[in-house]
């Protein structure tokens, strides 16, 4: 590529950033603290973008202005010499993807193939006093309930929202993708499911559970780890939320 079709695909890049930003689309790839910074990155590509640019004509306009006839046909001889393959421009193709694709958030696939992240909590802060269902989020029921024996949700009704998984066995969970950086270092946190469970699960299905505590608890097939179960008495489907991953997550 020379130097505008260099300017052109960093101005893309930065575009595709950008645009990424200031919609939902960067919630599949990145955890929302990290929107200012993409942001930035983009208007510094779009930046460097119209700088290359700009400095490409500046020497353009200057070449032709102290090049004689002559060394014109020897630098167009040169310049048909070392031209690059059409096929580098290949290289924007998986920008447009980024643009017009927006990839789904991770879901019961890869969570019944990667073992559970919970880990110990370092503190159990206080639970608000309620008089209708407390809700929490996966990862704080999850570490209450398998590290806590749920000293703090023993007679409080407890409303939290996942995915459904099945594992081998069929043994249904209510799952959440934890992040702490990317998509790419999503890992699942996962509470089994007992009690009145509808009849029909299908994975993938997003529902919001109303439940108690229970001391059940069992071992993630994948990686030994802790799953607590919740004693399911309502459940409700729901549409994905608008940030599918749990932003309450700190490894």
């Amino acid at each position: 590529m020379n130097r505008q079709a260099q300017a052109a695909v960093l101005f893309l890049l930065g575009a595709a950033l950008l645009h990424a930003g200031f919609t939902d689309l960067y919630l599949r790839y990145v955890k929302a603290g990290l929107q200012p910074l993409l942001l930035a990155s983009g208007a510094v590509l779009i930046a460097a973008a119209l700088a290359t640019a700009w400095y490409e004509w500046r020497r353009t306009r200057a070449g032709e202005g102290e090049t004689e006839h002559g060394h014109d046909e020897h630098a167009h001889g040169d310049a048909e010499g070392h031209r690059e393959p059409r096929v580098s421009w290949l290289l924007v193709l998986p920008l447009f993807a980024l643009i017009l694709v927006a990839p789904p958030a991770l879901g019961s696939y890869s969570a019944t193939r990667t073992g559970t992240a919970l880990q110990e909590p370092l503190a159990y802060p206080s639970l608000p006093a309620s008089t209708g269902p407390l809700r929490l989020a996966v990862a704080d029921y999850a570490g209450r309930a398998a590290y806590d024996h749920g000293r703090s949700l023993a007679g409080r009704s407890i409303e939290i929202t996942g995915f459904v998984a099945l594992d081998r066995a069929g043994t249904p969970y209510l799952v959440r993708m934890a992040l702490n950086c990317c998509a790419a270092d999503a890992q699942p946190v996962k509470v089994g499911l007992t009690g009145r469970i509808p009849p029909v699960l299908q994975p993938d299905t997003w529902l919001t559970v109303t439940g108690t505590y229970t001391a059940r608890r069992t071992r993630d097939p994948v990686n030994g780890g802790r799953i607590p179960f919740i004693e399911v008495t309502a459940a409700k489907p729901v549409p994905v939320p608008h940030d599918p991953y749990d932003e309450t997550w700190n490894n």
